[in-house]
């Protein structure tokens, strides 16, 4: 390491040769504010990476612009190849004012004592590495050379110059004994801030937003703190975060800091967000009401789930919109007091930090009292035949005051009402029903059926035609019957003792007597019916050749 020191002096529009710089120290001119004596370098163990203006060019290692600008002198210090003008050259250069910040000495080992405050053990990248005299490899006067890397705590990478020495790059260890005395922090490079952070997204409980970086230069490590009304949120130092309900109401923002090796940590904050909002459940269904609304049954409400999982999860039955006062369980047995009224529930679903959420389910028919039973049942007195009357014979039945409706029935179809029904032809053959419909207020209906026994008969009319011919006879006879176009049935035909049997087809038969004696006879018919048409009898005379 060069053994570096170098004096400063007023400013003086010319840089003296160095020989009458020597010679002016060496007689002690201190009135003309001359501080220092170099002396030439002595080599300390540490590695140069290069030498001179033009090898460290070569190499790829700037000289900052101090050959084109070394014939100035900077903070009164001399001109040309040496620690202090460099180094000054580079705080004015990294934008410090082109005045000496401290007064007395300009050489290399005052350095650190005159400005002790902003000087520590922390190397940073753009920061003075000084040497005490005789400390490091520094001769009676230090060294100042400027921090170009700050490869760890331990080893750095410093340009320099030196009096009667050339400009260099040097890598320096702890290790070998030529660390600096200190480091002067006049002007640090630090990571700067281009563009600032943001909060992305809408601050919502439960809902989780993000920071936006912002823009720094050089790249940097970025490191996150969510804040909440200014105040650092506990555990919140990642990109993304999610409100809690403790926030809801605070408006957030996100400091960003950006570390670089070697340089001054520095940090951002975004402008605040809106205030967090309450939260909101996410539900899986909506709460519904099963059951039949009856007295002393039961109605049930769905449970539908919520997230995030709420604080207080309760229902409230009302009966026509009115809470049914204690009535707060998932279940509801219906008693006395809710007949006639509709029922539903209302499910409250709340938590600190989320919106409070009020469900109503749809309500159910207004509650009955029961079913009307029917504890006698219905009749039907009379005979069921065309022209005859049937009557409903009343049943027995609770609530007694229930309204009774009473409907016949042909084969299951409406043909009147009231208490009696008389049969018409259009009945025979069919089966007739009565209906009893029974209906009280808040109650359920009841309906009772009761069928007539059999089918509707009807009457029969026999009309007979009689033919004699030679030893025999001809009986043509025609049936009818209200309600049955073409009547059947077997038929019997009686002439003078003989007998003849036959089928009515399509409400006719023409039967034939034979082996009759001539003379007039009696003919006697009869017409024995079926299960709907009932039989009957007729008499006439025939006269046989």
């Amino acid at each position: 390491m060069p053994q570096q020191s170098q004096q400063s002096l007023a400013p003086r529009p010319t840089r003296p040769r160095r020989a009458y710089a020597a010679l002016v120290l060496l007689l002690g001119i201190l009135g003309a504010g001359l501080v220092a004596v170099p002396v030439a370098p002595a080599q300390a163990a540490s590695t140069y990476l290069c030498t001179g203006y033009k090898g460290c060019r070569e190499a790829g290692y700037s000289n900052a612009g101090y050959q084109a600008a070394s014939g100035k002198m900077y903070w009164r210090m001399y001109a040309g190849h040496n620690c202090t003008n460099y180094v000054a050259y580079r705080m004015i250069s990294s934008g410090m004012p082109d005045e000496r910040p401290w007064t007395g000495s300009g050489n290399a080992e005052n350095w650190g004592r005159a400005m002790a405050s902003i000087t520590d053990m922390t190397p940073m990248v753009g920061a003075v590495a000084w040497w005490k005299q005789n400390v490091g490899g520094a001769g009676s006067a230090g060294h100042v050379a400027y921090v170009e890397q700050v490869v760890s705590p331990t080893e750095i990478i410093v340009s320099e110059d030196s009096w009667g020495g050339d400009f260099a790059w040097r890598r320096i260890t702890k290790a070998n004994g030529s660390w600096p005395s200190g480091f002067i922090h006049f002007n640090d490079r630090v990571v700067v801030n281009d563009a600032p952070p943001a909060v992305v997204g809408t601050p919502v409980v439960g809902r989780p937003v993000s920071a936006e970086p912002g823009a720094w230069q050089p790249t940097a490590t970025l490191s996150y703190q969510w804040l909440a009304a200014g105040q650092p949120v506990a555990g919140a130092t990642t990109p993304t975060f999610t409100p809690t309900p403790a926030l809801q109401g605070k408006r957030l923002a996100v400091r960003v800091t950006a570390n670089r090796k070697g340089y001054a940590a520095a940090s951002a904050t975004s402008p605040v967000a809106p205030a967090v909002a309450p939260g909101t459940f996410a539900q899986s269904a909506e709460p519904v009401v099963t059951g039949a609304a009856e007295v002393d049954q039961t109605l049930t409400v769905s449970r539908p789930t919520y997230t995030p999982a709420p604080e207080v999860l309760r229902v409230q039955w009302r009966a026509d919109g009115k809470a049914i006062p204690g009535a707060t369980g998932w279940k509801l047995v219906l008693g006395q007091e809710q007949i006639g009224a509709t029922v539903s529930a209302r499910v409250i679903v709340n938590s600190p930090g989320y919106q409070r959420l009020v469900l109503d389910t749809p309500a159910t028919e207004p509650v009955i009292a029961g079913a009307i039973e029917v504890t006698r049942d219905f009749g039907v007195r009379g005979v069921a035949r065309v022209g005859r009357t049937l009557t409903a014979v009343p049943g027995e039945f609770t609530p007694a005051d229930a309204a009774v409706t009473l409907t016949w029935l042909r084969d299951g179809a409406p043909v009147g009402t009231g208490p009696s029904y008389t049969l018409l032809p259009e009945d025979a053959g069919r089966r007739i029903s009565l209906r009893a419909d029974l209906a009280a207020q808040h109650y359920r209906s009841a309906r009772s059926t009761v069928r007539a026994e059999g089918r509707v008969a009807t009457t029969s009319s026999l009309v007979l035609r009689t033919n004699g011919r030679a030893g025999r006879a001809v009986v043509v006879v025609e049936v009818t019957a209200p309600g049955v176009a073409a009547p059947t049935g077997p038929v019997k035909v009686k002439v003078g003792g003989r007998v003849v049997n036959a089928t009515v087809d399509g409400g006719r038969a023409r039967v034939v007597v034979p082996k009759l004696k001539a003379g007039k006879h009696a003919v006697t018919v009869v017409y024995r019916g079926t299960d709907v048409v009932r039989s009957s009898r007729a008499t006439a005379t025939v006269v046989v050749r």
